[in-house]
C-alpha cells in the first residue's frame, strides 16, 4: 500500500502527542496515513508491551489510519546504525510515502532524538539504489521522500510551521486517552510517571493554543524542516 505520509514514532503514543491533529487534518482531506512506531515502549515505567500494543490499535482506529506497524526495537537501546537504518528503508520502500513525520529533533527523552536522527538518515539512505533491501523475500525499489518534517515533543522548540489542527482537536484527545495506561488515572496502582502526572495533558493542550496563537487559531501543532518549504500560490499560506 502506498501512503501520502509515513508517521515515524520512537514509542506507541508519541504520534499521538505529537502530531495526531495534523494527521486527522490530512486523513479527512483523504490522504493515506501510516504510523510505524520503532518499540514497545517497554521501559516506560507504567503498561506493558501488549497494552501498549492494544493501545496503539485502539488509537488507529481512532484516527482511521491506513497501516500501523511495530518494528519492535529495544526500547532506550536502539541506534542510529546500519542494522535499524535498513530496517527503516524497508519501511520506506514498501510505504512508499510522498512526506515523512518524524520524533523531535531533540527532547527530553533520548529516544527521540535518536528516532529523528535515525529517520532523516533512513530517508536518504532509502533512495540509494545500491542499499538493497528486502520486504517478504522480494527485493524493494529505491524511493526517497520528497520531505521530512519533525514533530515537537517535549521540549520546546520554536517551529518552522504551524499546521492549524483546530477542527481535530477532540480527535487528538480521544486518540492520547486511547494510551489510557500511560496518563492521569487517580484509580491506577503503577507508579507515577512524567506523563501520568495531572498536569500533562493540560500542558500539551496549552502548547497547541501557543502554536495555535503564531497563527491566529486556537489549536495548531508545530513542525520543524530539514530544507526550506517552497508554496506556488500566497493564498495556501494562513
Amino acid at each position: 500500500m502506498k501512503l501520502d505520509i509515513l508517521v515515524f514514532a520512537a514509542h506507541p503514543d508519541d504520534a499521538e502527542l505529537g502530531c495526531s491533529g495534523t494527521i486527522a487534518s490530512h486523513i479527512s482531506k483523504g490522504k493515506k496515513v501510516g504510523i510505524v512506531d520503532l518499540t514497545q515502549g517497554e521501559m516506560g515505567t507504567r503498561g506493558t508491551p501488549e497494552i501498549r500494543l492494544q493501545e496503539s490499535e485502539e488509537a488507529s482506529k481512532i484516527l482511521k489510519l491506513s497501516a500501523r506497524e511495530n518494528l519492535g526495537f529495544k526500547d532506550i537501546y536502539f541506534q542510529d546504525d546500519e542494522f535499524h537504518q535498513l530496517k527503516m528503508i524497508e519501511m520506506i520502500r514498501k510505504y512508499q510515502p510522498e512526506i515523512v513525520l518524524a520524533n523531535a529533533i531533540s527532547d527530553r527523552h533520548p529516544d527521540h532524538g535518536k528516532g529523528s536522527s535515525l529517520a532523516s538518515h533512513a530517508c536518504f539512505m532509502s533512495g540509494l539504489r545500491k542499499i538493497e533491501t528486502l520486504h517478504n523475500g522480494e527485493s524493494q525499489t529505491p524511493w526517497r521522500p520528497k520531505a521530512v518534517y519533525h514533530y515537537i515533543q517535549n521540549n520546546y522548540i520554536e517551529p518552522d510551521f504551524v499546521v492549524d489542527i483546530t477542527p481535530f482537536w477532540k480527535t487528538k484527545i480521544e486518540s492520547i486517552l486511547a494510551f489510557k495506561s500511560q496518563f492521569y488515572d487517580p484509580s491506577s496502582q503503577e507508579p507515577k510517571s512524567f506523563i501520568s502526572d495531572p498536569d500533562f495533558l493540560p500542558f500539551i493542550e496549552a502548547r497547541a493554543r501557543e502554536y495555535g496563537h503564531k497563527i491566529l487559531v486556537k489549536y495548531g501543532e508545530g513542525f520543524t524542516v530539514e530544507r526550506m518549504p517552497g508554496v506556488n500560490d500566497l493564498f495556501d499560506l494562513i
